[in-house]
């Protein structure tokens, strides 16, 4: 017998009994940022090799040691897209939807990154992303927050999440604060952890969510990013919570949130949460005004958000947030016996299906004895079962039996889809 082939490690099936959940979220999230006027754009999930080491930066952990890297047939040298930002930038640019322009775009799929997997994290995850284009100011970046925020509210995990906000400050600004952090330092290399002491010479920001403790007791006494923040970036952070403030939504500064990408400027943020151990950021975001013209084109300021699918699930199901509507359930089953009654079948779903929008209708195949049709249909947990044989057929009615009751009536066929409509 062959071997049996098993999925990669950390590439997971979503089985039926999971679909549902995942339909669900992303018919909620569709709803609410078409409400605030987003439309979805979707691109490749292969993209040249490039774009990334540009767009995220060649010394951050994904370029350096997570991303999924291979040569084409022409030497060309192309990667499965490690998160969706500088992709969804490549795209727009592309189509010439950016320059003096305002874009409000959303996107979701599956993304890549060799990590070691766990729960919440995996080597093929995926991701839902907001992102707008063309506005500056501060008003856009509390948009994208309030949006998340009703989001939230909508699935019933506002009480359960944390904004945390933070401004990073411009690009001068950073690197004033790299040299000075640097500096501090270099003096403790040998407290800090082995990451860390990498990052010291590579992306020294990302030391200060180091969750090694011996690192965090030395950054303790180590200059402080917001005493190198200009007027113009405090400003901004200031209108930022300002309106956040005037719109209930509370948010805590943690001063040691930088993001791990290299293109996020001024505002940065995460929503987080304290009950899924330590994967617990299920959104993050900022804004990245450099990174368009870093990606070849012209000069656009930029903002938007991530979320990871598989942790928003877990998420939901931790908290036994899974509304009854978002589970897969069948409403009606059809069963049959004989040639014509199989006939009449067909014409039943279909006009229930017609008549009753979302409905679900399973109509058995396969053929069978009536008692093995009426197990499948008890399998099925639908909420009523019609029943049609010869003698049915013939006097043009069918049997309808409620499931949960074990009430059955005898109805007209042309009355049985008023009647279903009735009892829903």
């Amino acid at each position: 017998m062959a071997r049996k082939i098993q999925a990669i490690r950390g590439m997971n099936d979503i089985l039926p009994d999971q679909s549902s959940v995942w339909l669900y979220l992303e018919k909620t999230v569709a709803e609410v940022v078409k409400s605030y006027g987003y439309q979805q754009i979707r691109f490749p999930i292969v993209e040249n090799t490039d774009l990334f080491k540009r767009g995220v930066g060649e010394t951050t952990d994904i370029v350096e040691k997570e991303m999924y890297t291979f040569e084409d047939r022409n030497g060309e040298s192309l990667t499965l897209r490690p998160e969706g930002t500088a992709s969804c930038v490549r795209a727009a640019d592309q189509a010439g939807l950016l320059f003096n322009q305002t874009q409000r775009l959303w996107y979701m799929g599956p993304m890549f990154r060799y990590e070691r997997p766990q729960k919440g994290r995996y080597r093929q995850f995926h991701q839902i992303g907001v992102e707008s284009f063309g506005i500056a100011s501060a008003d856009i970046d509390a948009e994208l927050i309030i949006l998340s925020a009703r989001l939230w509210k909508k699935l019933g995990l506002l009480e359960h999440v944390e904004l945390q906000l933070n401004t990073i400050g411009l690009a001068s600004e950073r690197e004033a604060y790299k040299a000075a952090l640097v500096e501090y330092l270099t003096e403790f290399k040998e407290q800090l952890d082995e990451d860390s002491q990498r990052r010291l010479t590579t992306n020294p920001l990302r030391i200060l969510d180091s969750k090694d403790e011996a690192t965090q007791a030395v950054l303790q006494k180590a200059p402080n990013l917001e005493d190198f923040i200009g007027e113009e970036s405090q400003a901004h952070f200031e209108r930022l919570r300002a309106i956040l403030a005037a719109n209930g939504i509370a948010s805590v500064i943690n001063r040691r949130l930088v993001r791990g990408l290299d293109y996020y400027g001024k505002t940065v943020f995460e929503w987080v949460t304290t009950h899924l151990g330590s994967q617990a950021t299920v959104c993050a975001g900022g804004r990245y005004d450099g990174l368009v013209e870093q990606l070849g084109g012209k000069a656009t300021p930029g903002v938007g958000f991530a979320m990871g699918v598989e942790r928003l699930v877990l998420l939901l199901d931790t908290l036994n947030l899974i509304p009854d509507e978002a589970k897969f359930s069948t409403d009606v089953f059809v069963i049959s016996m004989g040639d014509d009654a199989e006939l009449a079948s067909f014409v039943m779903a279909e006009q229930l299906r017609h008549a009753i929008p979302n409905l679900v209708v399973l109509r058995h195949c396969g053929g069978g004895n009536f008692k093995n049709q009426m197990k499948k249909a008890d399998k099925s947990a639908a909420r009523f079962t019609i029943i049609l044989g010869q003698d049915e057929v013939e006097q043009q009615v069918c049997q309808v039996k409620d499931m949960s009751s074990g009430e059955q009536q005898t109805q007209p066929l042309d009355s049985v889809v008023e009647y279903i409509r009735s009892k829903l």
